[in-house]
């Protein structure tokens, strides 16, 4: 489960993707998101830090994407606010830790079930951009990133 703090960089990104103006204040964001506004400018300020977003002073200021939507994917942002997406600490790619009560990771069952877990999260998540959600919603069936239900 992601926290509720990706999941509000996540809205207010593509509520910047949405934009017709060049920039919005933290403020209106937050109202319109209905984000609390001191949650909000934490965020962003990572998001900032992290060249994601850039802010202007002024009274015309506010926030905008920096980076085009189409290369903000939505796993770059879980890791950034999250940390690791991997289901097991022996699975990360960015975080590995052997997990304590394991005997070996090539015999281990859980281990082979979750890597297939991971390898299926990190392929959506990865090729999700904030620009697909833009998008029709079937973006992400007809590109197989996930299944087709029945």
């Amino acid at each position: 489960m992601i926290s509720q703090k990706a999941k509000y960089a996540l809205r207010a990104l593509i509520a910047l993707a949405e934009m017709k103006t060049a920039s919005v204040s933290a403020a209106e964001l937050a109202q319109s998101e209905r984000i609390p506004r001191k949650f909000l400018e934490q965020i962003l300020t990572e998001l900032k830090r992290e060249g994601i977003v850039q802010s202007r002073r002024g009274a015309t200021g506010g926030y905008s994407l920096l980076m085009p939507a189409d290369t903000i994917t939505f796993g770059r942002i879980l890791r950034l606010i999250d940390g690791p997406i991997a289901p097991l600490p022996c699975l990360s790619r960015t975080a590995y830790r052997r997990c304590e009560d394991c005997r070996s990771e090539s015999a281990c069952g859980v281990r082979r079930v979750f890597a297939d877990v991971a390898i299926s999260a990190r392929a959506v998540l990865d090729g999700a951009t904030i620009a697909d959600a833009l998008t029709d919603p079937s973006f992400l069936v007809q590109n197989r990133l996930i299944p087709e239900r029945a």
